[in-house]
């Protein structure tokens, strides 16, 4: 007999889809903490451009094909997974959703998908490990040796099994929507912050206070192989300002000392796709930070075919704007082997905990069994480019259109 389905949460019983999480979240949330999860960079550019790019391909259905039964399973790094979605990593998460990154990983595991830890943690990645245990960890790693070996010994210390490098950030971006809402890093006290949690109440009681009772100040816990500096300590500029000297040996050299699965976070053109795999990357992530980075960066999924074809055989997958089943059907189309979402997870967590992310979870994936459905489709190896036509110039997307209807 098969388990009882639990009850849905009040607070997600008008959420029909990721985007309804964010508004919730938006009154829930003081305005520093919302900023810093919905922002972008300097003008949105590349944050609006992501979605654009979704925008630009539509779909060509074919239909009587029988799909009655549909299969959402795939295998990655020799994991079976139950839907090719999973949940981007996502610093803070523990500012917004108590214990946040304990709820997102947990949430994913139960639903058998794929969730990746941030370094920008301010939970414990051994916390985190003993609770959800098939979790992948991503690192912002410093330009020396010394501390990137003492952070893998502990990251393999704790069980993880994937890590992931992001790559895209070897300076502070200038994320100026921060400034103007007042978040910063350190956060600053002042009158206009603590109005700011007073206002808000049930974040101020459910989420800050509750952690500083149970827990204690936040640190960033998972940048190196030691604690890190509390949230509002000046010291913590210091761990976030080492990047930029982070270069290709050294990712040759964490493959030689790292023995698991090795994926590189941030590609955005073939030549560093190659680069990366000849440096010994198991999988890539074709991504541009959620357009948190560099504004104007190119949207992931027009350069995605591009990146599959020069890597063939090579796992890549795909974040940066995804928000419907249709976008997690268009980058299978043009190659991704799966696709993560950040923010919209972020604020399901904020919303209702990880009843709010398993919810948030089960829409995205009926989503794409529906559109799968729709296309004439019953398993992921039907999603080809047939499936989709650009509404404008088939060069946005297609290396060469050989292979395009």
């Amino acid at each position: 007999m098969p388990a009882p389905t639990p009850a849905l949460p009040r607070a997600c019983r008008q959420v029909l889809s990721l985007d309804d999480f964010e508004p919730l979240a938006r009154r829930h949330l003081p305005r520093p903490i919302y900023a810093y999860i919905s922002g972008a960079v300097e003008d949105n550019r590349a944050l609006a451009e992501n979605r654009r790019a979704f925008a630009d391909l539509a779909f060509r259905p074919r239909v009587l094909a029988d799909v009655a039964q549909r299969d959402l399973g795939f295998e990655l790094f020799g994991q079976r997974y139950a839907a090719p979605i999973g949940l981007a990593p996502m610093g803070i998460s523990a500012l917004s959703a108590y214990r946040g990154d304990v709820v997102l990983a947990r949430a994913a595991q139960e639903a058998k998908v794929p969730a990746i830890m941030s370094g920008s943690s301010l939970i414990r990645l051994e916390e985190v490990m003993a609770a959800a245990p098939q979790t992948w960890f991503q690192a912002y790693l410093p330009g020396e040796m010394a501390q990137i070996h003492g952070l893998l010994d502990r990251v393999q210390a704790a069980g993880v099994r994937t890590l992931v490098i992001t790559v895209d950030t070897p300076v502070a971006a200038n994320r100026e929507n921060n400034v103007r809402a007042g978040f910063s890093t350190p956060l600053k006290p002042s009158l206009a912050l603590a109005w700011q949690g007073i206002s808000h109440p049930r974040w101020l009681l459910g989420t800050f206070l509750r952690t500083l009772l149970r827990h204690g100040m936040p640190h960033f816990e998972n940048n190196y192989a030691t604690r890190g500096a509390p949230i509002l300590s000046p010291s913590v500029l210091r761990d976030f300002s080492d990047r930029a000297h982070l270069a290709w040996p050294h990712l040759a050299a964490i493959r030689q000392r790292w023995p698991g699965q090795l994926v590189v976070k941030g590609v955005l053109t073939p030549e560093d796709a190659v680069m990366a795999r000849a440096h010994g990357a198991d999988g890539l992530i074709v991504s541009n930070h959620g357009g948190r980075q560099l504004d104007g960066a190119v949207a992931p999924l027009r350069v995605l075919a591009a990146i599959v074809r020069a890597v063939p055989g090579l796992p890549v997958m795909l974040d940066s704007g995804v928000r419907r089943g249709t976008d997690a059907v268009k980058a299978l189309a043009l190659g991704a082997r799966c696709v993560f979402v950040g923010r919209p997870f972020n604020y399901a967590a904020t919303v209702a905990g990880q009843a709010g992310v398993a919810h948030g979870i089960a829409l995205l994936r009926e989503e794409i069994s529906r559109d799968m459905a729709m296309l004439g489709l019953t398993r992921l190896d039907q999603i080809t480019p047939a499936c989709i036509r650009p509404v404008a110039d088939p060069a946005d997307y297609f290396p060469s259109t050989e292979n395009h209807p």
